[in-house]
């Protein structure tokens, strides 16, 4: 049995959500179940409208499943990702994780690895905040914060930050390179990989407690 892996954002015009599938992609190469799942949006379409980029992306993504706090309580490990503003979380990511506080009292969230990602317009415009800002959320849990660190070329390869992938999209709005892309996947595996090993060791200890029982 592999791990359960759900891999929740918000995107705007597409950089996170590229990252995401990448994410995703890589907890699947580690054989995890993976559930990909974009929050809801909250802005109007008045305020949609004036961004083609937005617009775009929105009808784009509308195949994706909208995430639920139903999604964590079925996962083993969790990857949450999201745009820079002003340095912290986009309201709608915001919004949902403070859907979470059933889960929280009933410590269902607690002991299962998480990892973050971002994407920001400008190269020194909050990314690694927003990340760090999203490890607080993570304390209240309990649960295990699992950054790539620097554990793979790739980490170095897209820019370097150690805490979780973020790619810088420019006055372009281009999607995220294939340094980026492949940082994102490394991120997934790495999460993925530690949530099955953390599995198994929680099997083998059951089943040491049973025999020592019996």
């Amino acid at each position: 049995m592999t791990a359960k892996v759900a891999v929740v954002y918000y995107s705007a015009t597409g950089a996170v959500h590229a990252l995401a599938q990448a994410v995703a992609e890589g907890a699947a190469e580690a054989e995890a179940e993976v559930r990909l799942r974009r929050v809801a949006e909250l802005a109007p379409d008045s305020a949609i409208d004036q961004n083609p980029q937005w617009r775009r992306h929105i009808d784009d993504a509308a195949s994706i499943a909208e995430a639920s706090v139903e999604d964590l309580a079925w996962a083993d490990a969790f990857a949450f990702g999201t745009p820079t503003r002003f340095g912290a979380p986009a309201a709608q990511l915001k919004q949902f994780i403070d859907q979470t506080g059933g889960l929280w009292r009933e410590g269902s969230l607690a002991d299962k690895p998480v990892t973050a990602f971002t994407s920001a317009f400008n190269r020194h415009g909050g990314s690694e905040a927003t990340i760090l800002s999203l490890a607080n959320v993570f304390y209240h849990w309990g649960a295990l914060i699992i950054p790539p660190g620097f554990t793979d070329p790739s980490v170095s390869a897209a820019g370097g930050n150690p805490y979780g992938t973020s790619y810088v999209s420019g006055p372009t709005g281009a999607g995220p390179d294939a340094e980026a892309l492949e940082a994102a996947r490394y991120q997934g595996r790495r999460l993925a990989q530690i949530a099955n090993r953390l599995l198994a060791g929680s099997r083998a200890a059951d089943t040491d407690g049973n025999t020592l029982a019996a």
